[in-house]
């Protein structure tokens, strides 16, 4: 049986200090069970929001120690995005991979302080950018001396209120020789909507999350919530989490038919 892809998942932002630990102990139970390499994901604040009033977070720090706690109890890899470079150092000390936004995957400076760290950095592409050009956010991390790099398809712009995910993008960004991971939930998101919230289709997470195996995805990312509905940031198209398991049993099973 050939090597399994692995999963970044968590909620989208930590929302209190005591959920994201159980939502993490509930996947580590289930990849474990199943032989799936796991990152835990969550956001410790919300920078790029359409309205004023949408939640952001709990506090920087308190947000980052509830991060770190996961990783400390739990045994668990975790990843959180930065947005400028005055984070970066900071956020590095409680996570072992920085996550850079896909609307931020071309800031030079950014990405070179991200690189320093020595920490992998897994770059989302932009949802205006062509997978083509993700090699010259590679070139720019690998100018510091670190080759600890993912690069993450997150779907394109389709006019001004939706996303589509062109599969072409997974190989393409594979030939610049690091892994590539298929962001599954955020390629279902449905943006610019007059409610100013993010929208969603999840009832296609399984139909992108197959297709991203079947071609060869390194890696799925999967935001995912108890109860999607309650959630404060992207619940309209996250994977209710007692669904999680049986799409990665499926998942498994194409990726060991291929």
């Amino acid at each position: 049986m050939k090597e399994p892809f692995f999963l970044i998942a968590g909620p989208c932002v930590v929302e209190d200090e005591n959920s994201p630990y159980e939502i993490a102990k509930k996947i580590y139970e289930i990849t474990s069970r199943l032989g799936i390499p796991f990152i835990f994901k969550a956001s410790y604040r919300k920078a790029n929001r359409s309205k004023l009033n949408s939640f952001q977070g709990i506090g920087d720090e308190k947000a980052l120690n509830v991060i770190k706690k996961i990783k400390d109890e739990l045994g668990l890899l975790v990843t959180t995005d930065v947005h400028n470079i005055t984070e970066v150092d900071v956020v590095a000390e409680y996570v072992d991979v920085l996550q850079i936004p896909a609307f931020l995957c071309r800031q030079t400076e950014l990405l070179l302080a991200a690189g320093k760290t020595q920490k992998t950095v897994n770059v989302k592409k932009g949802q205006f950018l062509s997978p083509e050009s993700m090699k010259f956010a590679v070139e720019k991390i690998e100018s510091t001396g670190n080759k600890n790099i993912m690069l993450t398809e997150r779907g394109t712009t389709f006019g001004y209120g939706d996303l589509v995910v062109d599969m072409r993008s997974i190989p393409i960004m594979q030939t610049a020789g690091y892994p590539v991971v298929l962001d599954v939930t955020h390629s279902l998101q449905q943006p610019n909507t007059l409610e100013g919230v993010t929208g969603g289709a999840p009832q296609f997470i399984e139909t992108i999350a197959k297709a991203g195996i079947a071609v060869g995805a390194n890696g799925i990312f999967i935001e995912t919530h108890p109860d999607p509905a309650k959630a404060l940031s992207d619940g309209k198209n996250m994977l209710p989490l007692n669904k999680l398991e049986n799409l990665l049993q499926t998942l498994l099973r194409i990726h060991n038919a291929l």
